[in-house]
């Protein structure tokens, strides 16, 4: 482990040490969710925040590793500040509302309100099309010091986070993650899924996450680039059946109270 936070660091120090802050504030959140009787639509309030910055963290350790490999150094300084300064401004604003009990997405209540959300909107689509151009990069480039499926495998990987990533756009198109009912029904632990209805942060997760799976899958567990290909698309399939089954409104898991 510690020479894998060795190499994390070597590879990008600004991004790691960015994604280790997050870390540090996931543990204050999920301190936070224990000791604190704040509540956001009958949820604690800290939940929220505690998966963003996790999710930061995961991500700024992740995207560091394969970008070392592209040895495109001017690209990558300013990838990375438009990776610390868009999220600094997603996580604190999230944190921020979750400190005064109130929704940070798809909150219209006030004019304020309405400029933070779309704000948000703006910026993590623009970092979204930039991790998509950091995607097209590997696609163009070739990489004699890596396994082809290795390379498949982060290929995909990014392929998909930009994909279900920008389907998060349809949630702020609806003002809500639920289909079939207002936002605020009895969730899955931790996740906070619906039980009863479609829940559209499902695929939005599973999506962003193969980030991470797929080339993890290609680095230890394939052995070919068919089985790399095969694997993501079997992923993409169940990834947009499960986003197909939120649209109907059909929650994960059957639920019966």
């Amino acid at each position: 482990m510690k020479e894998f936070i060795t190499e994390l660091e070597h590879r990008n120090a600004l991004l790691f040490w960015f994604g280790t802050i997050n870390f540090c504030f996931t543990a204050i959140c999920t301190i936070l969710c224990f000791t604190s009787s704040k509540k956001v639509m009958n949820v604690n309030a800290w939940l929220k925040p505690l998966k963003f910055f996790l999710s930061t963290a995961i991500f700024c350790y992740t995207m560091p590793w394969f970008m070392y490999y592209l040895n495109e150094p001017e690209k990558i300084k300013y990838y990375n500040y438009a990776t610390i300064g868009i999220f600094t401004f997603e996580v604190s604003y999230i944190a921020f509302k979750a400190y005064r009990q109130q929704l940070s997405h798809f909150n219209i209540s006030t004019p304020f309100n309405i400029f933070m959300f779309s704000l948000m909107g703006i910026a993590i689509s623009i970092f979204t099309a930039w991790t998509g151009y950091i995607g097209y990069l590997f696609f163009i480039k070739t990489f004699p010091q890596l396994p082809i499926h290795y390379v498949w495998g982060i290929r995909l990987g990014i392929l998909f986070f930009v994909v279900f990533a920008f389907e998060g756009g349809v949630m702020g198109a609806k003002l809500s993650h639920t289909v079939g009912a207002a936002d605020g029904s009895e969730g899955l632990p931790v996740t906070n899924w619906s039980k009863q209805y479609g829940d559209l942060r499902i695929a939005h997760f599973l999506g962003m996450h193969a980030l991470q799976i797929i080339p993890l899958f290609s680095f230890y567990i394939a052995n070919n680039t068919t089985q790399v290909v095969v694997m993501g698309i079997i992923y993409f399939i169940i990834t947009s059946l499960l986003f197909i089954q939120a649209l109907i409104g059909k929650p994960l898991l059957k639920y019966h109270s």
